[in-house]
């Protein structure tokens, strides 16, 4: 089996992050391209994406497989189901220092109406070759610390940048 036969690594990737949040008391939360394959509150969705809160406060019955993500959330007060592909997740990070990583854009299918535009129709693809593309990874300023209130706010200064890792 070589590597385009294997499966994806973003499952297990998500999954570790994901545990290494928690571990150190970060919230998790994903950003997700939203497309129809993925089942979220559309009312949430600004500019083709959603970010999710998938701590264990925030979900119930949370699953973390490797083709879907799934929960139960409440926005608004109100309970949904959330179901996510895996391969629509872009990014997965702590709320409270933005250290997390961020994926390819999934490559965008045809649209079913040929005369809507797709909104991942500017995004650039990941290259044929390597249909996962490269990962890169979430990082902040070294002197950036998080706030120590209660519950923590996202970090005002300066927006992670996005590292290349090979």
């Amino acid at each position: 089996m070589n590597a385009l036969e294997s499966t994806s690594t973003r499952p297990y990737l998500i999954r570790a992050l994901y545990e290494w949040c928690t571990d150190n008391g970060f919230t998790p939360y994903v950003a997700v391209l939203v497309d129809d394959s993925v089942q979220v509150p559309r009312e949430y969705v600004k500019n083709g994406e959603i970010v999710l809160n998938i701590s264990y406060d925030a979900t119930s019955s949370l699953k973390l497989g490797n083709d879907f993500i799934e929960f139960k959330a409440r926005f608004a007060g109100t309970a949904r189901e959330i179901m996510v592909p895996v391969n629509r997740v872009i990014a997965i990070y702590a709320r409270e220092n933005g250290q997390g990583m961020a994926f390819p854009v999934p490559v965008a299918t045809p649209p079913e109406d040929a005369g809507k535009p797709s909104p991942l129709s500017s995004v650039p693809a990941a290259p044929a070759e390597h249909p996962e593309g490269k990962v890169v990874q979430l990082v902040t300023d070294e002197g950036a610390k998080p706030p120590e209130q209660d519950p923590p706010k996202p970090p005002s200064g300066p927006r992670p940048a996005l590292k290349r890792i090979k």
